[in-house]
């Protein structure tokens, strides 16, 4: 209307549009507005690196040197909120984890604040990311605590098994390597200790590969320790060291069994030992005795003729276990054969013995070269009546007998209590002169005895009554638990020696555990991957087990010794990758550093100045590093002043209005 009002020509039309135009202005109410800002400390991180390659006093003596140097230069610097990060190395691989640990301790609100960080450390990191992360937007200053020229000796296992089968040799490939200078000529000496036990040394020479032997004579873990002495002057003698853990299994448990007739119990040993698949078992019943009158020809009565020749003359060391079920002295065994078993069990071999009433008369096995290594003699007498097998004192404590099925509680003090299981009619009575005996029958009489001969191990059971328990009778009992424990105490499996030390590593603690026939608190001395020795007391329980625990704070092979025994037990892996180049470097760190525009400093030249920078300047010189300063600020609130007034303005607009109105009306 105003521009139609123009183009005619029309009277007042220049008040009409000074009044529109002043009431534009007051809608559109300019402001002049003024934030209220608080400044914002910047952040400085300043990373310790406290990993195991870090321990040498002289890069301890120099890392405390520059944290407080630094933390002092930090401290008069305006406006820095300075964070002390200490990253140690990870828990599960042993490896340096700076980066992990800054990103944990980075403030949520850091954006826009961080000034810089200043890691002090050996180089030695092992998450230095490939690119720069978006949140880092500082320079990153590396602090190192050694010199260039760092020289190192490391033992390395180049190879080895994993498993390997017992009664052989496993092949471990090592190499000693002189880190930073030109390997010499001279050899080393490289010690040897196998499940803790030294072995003569070898000699080898820097720089080539040596093989040592680990034999496997027992089934489980095998430990091989292997170490060097160290080389005048290198960083540290902590990778002189390594050790390898070889899982030795047994290819087959061969078990001769032989029943000197048919009876009630006979199915109950051969059930036991066919069940388990790493059995193999041969077993023969004598169903006819000699003096016999019987025509009928020895081949007609069996598929398979009794090869005694063959089983205890030529191949007898090759089973692990002989065990003799109710065998009376009938000429099916010449006696000289009887020393030939007696010499095997001293040699390392196992004898069990299950005898029923025959071992109390004249054709008993114990008046043979038998008896010279049996724990009990009879005395002719059998004791026919009910009675619940007991648990000794010492079964209790045993690994054979101790927390059977039924039992009563080893801490129980009534140890008259009856177990939970059935009777039993009939046992032997024999005088003990050897051994533990593990079970009692009636009158307190030994029921199963256990016994050491030389290198080998003999088992007793007076009592042919067993397989009541097999068939249920009472509530039946814990006959295949027992009998299997037996048996795989009598063939030396680890986890069933009476004395024994191990030790391992579960959720951060290193739990040792010691077993006795002895009762009592022990104490054992439990050496650190790094060589620092501290003593553990094990408490001490009623079912011969004495436990004890200490915090795992290093990567490596924790070694626990009572004096007598040794256990080993890893931490992590055995030899991390934190111990396998002790030199202090700047190649992990200079990627990073240059992507961000920081500065390598060395330590042993002293401690770099810190100084405050503007973004985009210089932010490391010649023993100098910068932190940023960003100039962050919140705004804590706002102030706002109106440009128009608005009465003046209303009083123009009504002004103009009617001035337009007494010029239209002229």
């Amino acid at each position: 209307m105003l521009g139609w009002a123009l183009f005619q020509g029309g009277r007042g039309v220049w008040l009409r549009a000074l009044s529109f135009l002043v009431l534009f202005v007051v809608l559109f109410d300019p402001r002049l507005v003024r934030e209220e800002r608080t400044p914002r400390q910047d952040v400085a991180l300043v990373v310790v690196d406290d990993s195991p390659s870090q321990r040498t006093p002289q890069r301890q003596a120099l890392t405390a040197q520059a944290l407080a140097a630094v933390q002092a230069q930090l401290a008069r610097f305006k406006g820095v909120d300075t964070r002390i990060v200490r990253a140690a190395a990870d828990s599960s691989g042993g490896e340096t984890r700076l980066f992990g640990a800054i990103e944990h301790a980075l403030p949520e609100d850091a954006a826009g604040r961080l000034a810089g960080l200043l890691l002090i450390t050996d180089g030695q990191v092992h998450d230095v990311p490939a690119t720069t992360p978006h949140w880092l937007t500082a320079p990153v200053h590396a602090l190192l605590t050694g010199a260039a020229d760092e020289f190192d000796r490391r033992l390395t296992i180049v190879e080895a098994p994993a498993y390997g089968l017992v009664g052989t040799t496993a092949e471990v490939k090592v190499r000693v390597e002189d880190l930073g200078v030109k390997p010499g000529k001279e050899p080393v000496s490289l010690r040897i200790h196998v499940d803790g036990e030294e072995r003569p040394p070898m000699l080898m020479a820097p720089g080539e590969e040596q093989t040592a032997p680990l034999p496997l004579d027992h089934a489980g873990p095998a430990v091989l320790e292997l170490a060097v002495d160290g080389a005048p002057g290198e960083v540290s003698p902590v990778n002189n060291y390594a050790a390898v853990v070889v899982n030795a299994v047994r290819d087959r448990l061969r078990v001769l069994l032989v029943s000197g007739q048919p009876h009630p119990g006979e199915r109950v040993w051969r059930n036991l030992l066919k069940s388990d698949p790493s059995v193999d078992l041969v077993h023969f019943t004598i169903l006819r005795p000699p003096e016999k009158d019987d025509a009928t020809p020895l081949k007609e009565l069996s598929l398979i003729v009794f090869p005694v020749q063959e089983l205890f003359e030529r191949r007898l060391a090759d089973f692990d276990l002989v065990v003799f079920d109710r065998y009376a002295l009938r000429g099916v065994l010449p006696v000289p054969y009887y020393d030939r078993i007696a010499d095997y069990v001293r040699g390392g071999g196992a004898l069990l013995l299950a005898v029923g009433p025959e071992f109390a008369g004249e054709r008993s096995l114990a008046h043979t070269s038998l008896g010279n290594i049996l724990p009990a003699a009879p005395t002719g007498r059998i004791l026919e009546r009910a009675f619940l097998p007991q648990v000794t004192p010492v079964g209790r404590r045993h690994p054979v007998a101790s927390d059977l099925p039924g039992a009563a509680p080893a801490d129980d003090s009534d140890t008259t209590a009856d177990p939970a299981w059935g009777h039993w009619f009939r046992a032997i009575e024999a005088e003990s002169h050897g051994g533990e005996a593990l079970l009692q029958g009636p009158g307190a009489n030994p029921l199963l005895l256990v016994d050491r001969v030389d290198k080998g191990r003999v088992a007793l059971l007076l009592s042919d009554q067993i397989w009541l328990w097999a068939r249920g009778y009472e509530g039946g009992g814990p006959h295949g638990e027992l009998l299997r424990r037996l048996a795989h105490w009598l063939m030396k499996e680890p986890e069933l020696e009476e004395e024994s030390l191990t030790a391992g590593v579960v959720s951060g603690r290193l739990s040792v555990q010691r077993r006795s026939l002895s009762a009592g608190d022990r104490e054992v001395t439990v050496t650190s991957p790094s060589g620092q020795e501290q003593r553990l007391t094990l408490a001490d329980g009623a079912d011969g087990l004495a436990h004890g625990e200490v915090p795992v704070d290093e990567q490596g092979l924790w070694r626990v010794t009572d004096g007598d025994r040794t256990a080993l037990a890893a931490a992590g892996r055995i030899n991390p990758p934190e111990q396998r180049d002790l030199r202090t470097t700047a190649e992990r760190l200079a990627p990073l550093v240059a992507a961000t525009k920081g500065g390598i400093n060395w330590l042993a030249s002293g401690t770099p100045e810190v100084r405050r920078i503007e973004k985009g300047d210089q932010a490391a010189g010649s023993n100098w590093i910068g932190l940023v300063r960003n100039r962050a600020y919140t705004v804590t609130g706002v102030r706002q002043v109106s440009l128009v007034p608005v009465l003046l303005a209303l009083a123009l607009a009504l002004f103009a209005f009617a001035g337009a109105w007494w010029r239209e009306g002229r």
